[in-house]
């Protein structure tokens, strides 16, 4: 049990930033009120301190993708495996969960690599703790342009371009679709009961739209992706999202669930990933598009949720709005807000101290990590 006392706490919800004591009890938050009874407790003093939410990595890799000759999330052999799910590709004991406890990431969305057009289920997975899988499935990957382009073409496969992709995807949602009606015949009729076949059962929750299609995309494919979700009314989330700014009437469009922007670094490729535009993060906050950001772990620097939100800042976003993109909104993009995200009373005790806003602050310095209620990093 834990009493953080005369901390000011983002709660990031609608209470806002206030300075209050907060309990920590049984990995939740307890308590959140003035001059708490400390009976029982370690007393954290934090006092001048920022105390935020645990962040969530709204895109990651880490656990199973090592380097490119090491690699468990990336099934480059079919540009169509849907039947795959990353639990089976992460490594818990992996040391890059120790890289994300020292950034302040408490939560990760692990998902399968961008080679194939249809990848597999992903998870939302905390770095550290006894029961780790907070959804699962969290979404269904899939990916645009040059990724499955650059791993197929090579081969003289499908897809070498754009309209092989679409088409693919258009399929094989279509062949979801078909099989789901099959087995709501057969529910009159057992004998019309389809064979079973776990690649379209994993895109049934995307038709049902309890989860999303998450789709690695750039610039105009995102375009792409949104005509593919409204054919199909399903919900998608836009990863990476470089030039998004071009987008913003058509990115708030219902069938969007989330834009998450990252991860900030050179243009990759030219003329798909040549727009960088940090600047978006604040326009689609200003017009109601849930936007998050990502680390694309493990390839990328140390500290990447930090420097996205700093990018964001740099380019006039509020800096608790920017908070909010490794806190909230990506806790509401992945469907896990009822858990983590925020600091309210009920939630899983996922907590950092900050001697700073890091939003803001450049020299702000990480001091305390809790998950689950449990010191992870003092």
């Amino acid at each position: 049990m834990y009493v953080i006392q005369n901390g000011m706490l983002y709660t990031m919800e609608e209470q806002g930033v206030i300075c209050a004591d907060l309990r920590v009890e049984d990995g939740k938050i307890a308590e959140i009120g003035e001059k708490l009874s400390t009976e029982g407790a370690e007393v954290i003093n934090a006092a001048g301190k920022c105390v935020t939410p645990g962040f969530i990595d709204a895109h990651s890799h880490v656990g199973g993708l090592m380097s490119m000759t090491d690699d468990d999330l990336n099934e480059l052999t079919n540009p169509l495996t849907p039947e795959l799910d990353a639990y089976y590709g992460i490594n818990p004991n992996d040391k890059c969960f120790s890289v994300c406890i020292r950034q302040g990431i408490t939560t990760s969305c692990l998902i399968p690599g961008s080679g194939n057009v249809v990848g597999g289920w992903g998870m939302a997975y905390k770095s550290a703790g006894e029961d780790r899988v907070i959804r699962r499935p969290a979404a269904l990957k899939a990916a645009m342009g040059i990724n499955p382009k650059g791993c197929y073409a090579p081969k003289n496969m499908t897809p070498m371009t754009r309209m092989a992709i679409a088409n693919l995807l258009r399929t094989y949602l279509r062949n979801v679709k078909e099989y789901m009606e099959k087995k709501l015949e057969a529910a009159e009729n057992p004998e019309k009961m389809p064979p079973y076949d776990l690649g379209l059962e994993h895109g049934i929750p995307v038709l049902e739209k309890k989860i999303p299609l998450k789709v690695h995309s750039y610039m105009h494919d995102m375009m792409t992706v949104l005509e593919i979700a409204k054919e199909f009314d399903i919900l998608v989330t836009l990863d990476h999202a470089q030039g998004a700014s071009d987008y913003y009437e058509e990115l708030s469009d219902e069938h969007v669930q989330g834009v998450i922007f990252g991860p900030t670094c050179a243009p990759l490729f030219a003329g798909e990933g040549g727009k960088l535009d940090p600047e978006c993060c604040k326009g689609l906050d200003d017009r109601g598009i849930p936007v998050a950001v990502m680390t694309d772990g493990p390839v990328t620097t140390v500290n990447m949720l930090v420097y996205e939100m700093g990018e964001a800042v740099r380019r006039g976003m509020d800096p608790v709005r920017a908070l909010a993109m490794v806190t909230s909104n990506a806790a509401q993009i992945l469907g896990i807000k009822e858990r983590v995200g925020s600091l309210s009373v009920g939630k899983d005790a996922d907590i950092l101290i900050w001697s700073k806003l890091p939003s803001l602050a450049t020299d702000a310095v990480l001091e305390n990590v809790l998950i689950d209620g449990e010191m992870v990093l003092r």
